[in-house]
């Protein structure tokens, strides 16, 4: 792709290294704003309307906090078992038992995504990734959640990690499920982008 995009004051709104890394690796020069935002869910909402809202949400919650009319990337993941959002573990006990309902059986990962330019909400969308585990023992689920990697990530795995060894297939995007679906976002930040540079 040869160098970085353009970024004049492209602004990922998290404070997720995971994401920083995965936005970076794409080659996008960018700098990270963490929002404050309550991540819970409102009655009645689905688990891919959650992630949108949320998405937006992060995104303008940082809006004040930068150039007027800065690029703003807002992103939300969850992890979707019987159409039900599972957030991040509340402790070590609430982990083992989100990794025992996913072991053996297939979930989706959705990603929401916000782009604002200033105020203006210029895109948001749905990227969804389906994961399979592999049959996991209580004793397996126990050693891993040991390792703390779990405890900040929806569904209580990171694919990234110890977390892989517990996946058996990925259908979609695989960076989708560490949080950050670089395909779809890659295209849509570089057209933002470009529109930014090109405008007068």
């Amino acid at each position: 792709m040869g160098g970085m995009a353009p970024t004049r004051d492209l602004v990922l709104a998290s404070g997720s290294p995971r994401r920083r890394r995965l936005l970076e690796s794409a080659g996008f020069g960018f700098r990270t704003v963490a929002p404050e935002t309550d991540e819970f869910p409102i009655a009645g909402e689905t688990p891919d309307q959650l992630v949108v809202r949320l998405a937006e949400e992060k995104a303008r919650a940082v809006i004040d906090r930068v150039a007027r009319d800065a690029i703003v990337l807002g992103v939300d993941t969850t992890v979707v078992l019987d159409d039900e959002a599972i957030g991040k573990p509340s402790g070590p006990e609430a982990a083992v038992e989100m990794v025992m309902r996913l072991a053996g059986r297939s979930h989706r990962v959705l990603s929401g995504y916000a782009l604002l330019m200033g105020a203006a909400l210029v895109e948001r969308d749905v990227v969804e990734s389906t994961v399979t585990m592999k049959p996991i023992t209580r004793a397996e689920a126990e050693a891993y959640v040991a390792t703390g990697e779990p405890m900040d990530k929806a569904g209580a795995y990171g694919i990234q990690g110890y977390g892989a060894l517990m996946v058996r297939r990925v259908e979609g995007c695989y960076f989708n499920v560490m949080g950050l679906p670089l395909a779809l976002l890659g295209r849509a930040l570089r057209e933002v982008l470009v529109r930014r540079e090109d405008a007068p």
